[in-house]
């Protein structure tokens, strides 16, 4: 007994040693093909001088404050090539496109302009807008705030939905003389503009809203290494470690990582597939280019806000995990529920998600769906579901601009 307790107590030290070699090769692994062939490249000039400019197309950068100061950038493409002598865009619809998390607005004109929505959008006739939320690298501004400081990142997607997107929206719609704005959120964009929009706010100001991949509930997602996450509270010990930023390719990411890969179901080799599911329909050259411009940074508020809606069965409020403070920030021990029954049934939407996406996966979307369609009216709704489709084809797919984009502007073209 006593041999092999001393046995063991040698071997143990081996394993952890040799598992954490192991771990440390997947983690680097995963990393070190996209690192090679497609190394960052930030660029000085933001998005409009070194993409959209770049086209021969038109862009001008607004900022513009928050209620609650933060100061965001927003991008405008106010015509497209087809049209250079309408400057001013009078007669255009102005169209708002919203990203999602971890990403900025660079998301819609990453391709060239047959593929990218933001061109795509521009040379049918609309005024594109694209919006960047707080803490992405365009938005990192705050009145009296700097990202250095903890309280710079004290937020959720709840004040993207009350701040943010408001700002945003009312902007472009009193820029372009009061006109209704038509409304194309991804992914977070999408859980914003549906918690608005069951609160009542902004239906005045809305002409549709186009869901792409909608997320809203997510305690079914099909995603190991997000569940995984939420479910041992990852989020949480970071943000107890003293992590309130979230760089997707900075040292919090890595400490996760180093938890969940350790599980076998994690595939860390293909870190994109195993967080928003197997995409069909990208070319190497657009991921390649996500991946040199797209990580974008979060709150770790933020992350903790997702990992309790993976972890729930309702949408609601950030939960400050105590009923005290709960009832000094809502006045109730929960946190308020967003009731996406009572959305307005008459707002036009138009939802497409795919078979493949971890995090929009379709049991999710089809509770939300219910719970929209039962309410809504029939001639206002439009659902197309796309089997093959991933999380991100749907903004990166080389034949999005025909099986998504073109019943997209057929869509607002009726609306």
């Amino acid at each position: 007994m006593a041999r092999n307790l001393y046995l063991l107590s040698f071997l143990i030290p081996i394993v952890a040693l040799n598992l954490q070699s192991v771990l440390s090769w997947r983690i680097q692994n995963s990393t070190n093909d996209i690192s090679d062939s497609c190394p960052p490249q930030p660029h000085p000039f933001g998005m409009c001088k070194a993409r959209v400019a770049a086209y021969g197309y038109p862009c001008e950068e607004y900022h513009v404050t928050t209620d609650d100061g933060y100061i965001l950038s927003l991008k405008r493409i106010p015509y497209g090539l087809s049209d250079a002598g309408n400057s001013t865009g009078d007669t255009r619809t102005p169209v708002l496109l919203f990203h999602g998390l971890l990403v900025d607005g660079f998301c819609w004109v990453l391709s060239n302009p047959k593929q990218s929505l933001g061109f795509i959008l521009a040379d049918g006739g609309y005024d594109v807008w694209i919006a960047n939320c707080r803490g992405t690298k365009s938005s990192r501004r705050h009145i009296s705030l700097s990202p250095e400081d903890p309280a710079f990142w004290d937020w959720t997607w709840d004040e993207l939905a009350a701040y943010d997107l408001p700002a945003v929206l009312r902007f472009v719609y009193n820029k372009t003389g009061g006109k209704k704005v038509h409304y194309v959120g991804h992914s977070l964009g999408t859980l914003i503009i549906l918690a608005a929009f069951s609160e009542n706010k902004l239906v005045d100001i809305v002409r549709s809203a186009v869901l792409l991949c909608p997320i809203a509930y997510l305690n079914r997602m099909r995603s190991r290494l997000i569940l995984l996450a939420a479910h041992i509270f990852l989020a949480e010990k970071l943000h107890m470690l003293g992590y309130h930023e979230f760089n997707p390719i900075g040292r919090a990411a890595q400490e996760v990582l180093g938890e969940v890969c350790t599980d076998p179901e994690v595939d860390c080799y293909d870190m994109f597939s195993a967080v928003a599911g197997p995409d069909c329909c990208l070319n190497s050259s657009t991921a390649c280019i996500f991946l040199q411009h797209g990580p974008q940074s979060s709150s770790m508020k933020n992350m903790i806000h997702m990992s309790q809606l993976v972890r729930k069965q309702v949408v609601r409020r950030y939960d400050y995990g105590k009923e005290k403070e709960n009832m000094k920030h809502y006045g109730q021990p929960q946190p308020p529920v967003y009731n996406l029954s009572s959305i307005p049934r008459h707002i036009p939407l138009f939802l497409t998600h795919g078979g493949q996406d971890f995090l929009g996966d379709v049991p999710d979307t089809r509770h939300l769906l219910r719970t929209l369609v039962r309410q809504h009216d029939s001639d206002d709704i439009e659902v197309m579901y796309m089997p093959d489709y991933a999380h991100g084809d749907f903004i990166m797919g080389f034949n999005a601009p025909q099986l998504i984009y073109k019943p997209m502007v057929e869509f607002f073209k009726r609306h």
